[in-house]
């Protein structure tokens, strides 16, 4: 299982690394479609839809997010532009930071048209994030990637050493307070070392902190999100469409929440500059 796993991973690196820094910013809006059309696809399954409605829905949402790209050539700068890009980045931070501690605690289900409009909020916003962070620099959303990739490789390992109070056993029993508490110090330190290398100045030391903090408590929501839909669905994973891994969804459960959240953030910044 984990040769598997770590082959899988290598395929997907070699794949995302080029695709990230070699592609087109059009190029690359049109390849992240194609992957968020195929989260579409296994949000179907967390519907608990038949094979055929949700491969319809995978090219539905696909074909979306790449006439948004064509028809909206705007959408594929850093800035929010025109409207949608507003609207789209307030409802996924008002899913994410508002509703969604809410949803948790009441552990709601998803079906019929409601199961439709929160897969709109957490996938079309990822894609327009993933779009639009790339056009700071590749560099900038593959940190931004790490950031995650970080908050989860830390809550595993301080998980595994110290973890005794469960974080939300209902929903994820293997995920608990302490894998939290290392998530954020594994975040905080990766942080302050690129801030230190990089010399980044947008924001004072005790904000970016703040801020660093926040998003993996972001992050984590996210993932707790996807975990309470496979339970309700009675899945393990949203698919097996990657060896030792499950699905898409399974891979970007916590980006799902973060990039959105970020992005917005960062333009904010921007227009207060």
């Amino acid at each position: 299982m984990l040769k598997t796993r770590v082959i899988t991973a290598l395929v997907l690196v070699s794949l995302l690394l080029p695709s990230l820094f070699w592609l087109s910013q059009s190029s690359w809006a049109l390849l992240v479609a194609v992957f968020i059309g195929i989260a579409a696809w296994e949000w179907g399954a967390l519907l608990c839809w038949k094979p055929q409605p949700r491969v319809a829905l995978g090219v539905l949402v696909g074909a979306i997010c790449a006439a948004l790209s064509l028809l909206d050539p705007s959408s594929l700068e850093f800035r929010l532009g025109s409207t949608w890009v507003a609207a789209a980045y307030g409802l996924s931070a008002a899913f994410w930071l508002i509703l969604m501690p809410f949803w948790l605690r009441s552990k709601w289900a998803i079906g019929g048209a409601r199961g439709l409009l929160v897969g709109a909020v957490v996938l079309i916003p990822t894609w327009l994030a993933m779009v639009q962070l790339r056009a700071l620099g590749p560099a900038a959303l593959l940190g931004i990637f790490t950031v995650v990739w970080m908050a989860d490789i830390a809550a595993y390992f301080s998980g595994r050493a110290f973890g005794k109070h469960k974080l939300a056993p209902t929903i994820s029993p293997g995920k608990t307070w302490e894998g939290a508490v290392g998530a954020c110090v594994g975040v905080v330190v990766y942080g302050l070392v690129v801030r230190l290398l990089f010399d980044i100045q947008v924001l004072s030391l005790p904000l970016w902190i703040v801020v660093l903090f926040i998003v993996t408590g972001v992050s984590i929501v996210g993932d707790l999100f996807e975990s309470l839909l496979k339970r309700k669905a009675g899945i393990k994973d949203s698919s097996n469409i990657l060896p030792g891994h499950g699905g898409v969804l399974d891979r970007i459960d916590s980006l799902t929440s973060t990039l959105p959240v970020v992005a917005l953030f960062l333009l904010l910044v921007q227009r207060s500059a």
